[in-house]
């Protein structure tokens, strides 16, 4: 494919590509990504989840010195901290960036008071998730994400290709057809690290304070922000 995509013609890039090959779409999404827009015009945000890590071994494939942000709040579990070392191991020559809030906690407690995710959780997420995004995504054209399909009701309509109105530009999410077991299937299969708290039924993981573990029958966005009408941190919705 050698069609230019534009914030105004993504949809019909998007419809291009198809899902029966073994990667469901994904190899070929990143490979023209990759082709598409310059290394300082695109980056991957990742959340070192279980999804991230099929699109990081995809990534390194196609693309071994990718840049990658990872959003870091100070408020993740030590697991995903030690998760991303071993993946900085297995993968040595990505450009893995650990974006930090521009406020540290005692800074944030000090002008809004202390546990603002108790309180406020979509605040805390915008200081601590959506600005650092909003700062690392001014200078690009597109940003990867690992959205798919069957995550949640709100993710249903997903397209390999989206235009993003928050950060006014494309967002691609290679994986949206895969199912959860394929996720996991590919991760043993290549015998991947993981956060080991999905061993403990940790589906989806953020920040320690807003993330719990699901029972057997929760969707994989169940233990997010549990007890509240809150379902994600701001990053997917415009």
């Amino acid at each position: 494919m050698t069609n230019t995509v534009t914030y105004e013609n993504w949809n019909q890039i998007s419809d291009n590509f198809l899902s029966n090959d073994e990667t469901k779409g994904a190899r070929a999404v990143l490979e023209w990504a990759y082709s598409q827009y310059s290394e300082n015009k695109m980056v991957y945000a990742s959340s070192f989840g279980a999804e991230a890590i099929v699109l990081i071994d995809l990534i390194y494939q196609v693309k071994p010195d990718a840049h990658i942000v990872f959003l870091d709040t100070d408020l993740h579990f030590l697991e995903t901290y030690e998760v991303i070392e071993k993946i900085e191991k297995r993968f040595p020559s990505l450009k893995i960036e650990k974006k930090k809030p521009a406020i540290t906690l005692k800074e944030q407690a000090a002008q809004y008071g202390s546990a603002l995710w108790k309180r406020e959780p979509n605040q805390c997420c915008q200081i601590r998730k959506v600005i650092p995004l909003r700062e690392t995504l001014t200078s690009k054209e597109a940003w990867i994400s690992g959205l798919r399909r069957d995550q949640s009701p709100t993710r249903k309509d997903t397209q390999f290709l989206n235009k993003d109105e928050k950060f006014k530009n494309i967002k691609i999410c290679p994986l949206i057809h895969w199912t959860w077991d394929e996720v996991w299937q590919y991760i043993r299969s290549r015998d991947l690290p993981y956060n080991e708290l999905h061993d403990r039924n940790y589906p989806s993981i953020g920040c320690f304070p807003c993330t719990q573990a699901v029972g057997s029958d929760g969707d994989s966005r169940a233990g997010r922000w549990s007890g509240s009408s809150k379902t994600e941190c701001g990053l997917h919705t415009s």
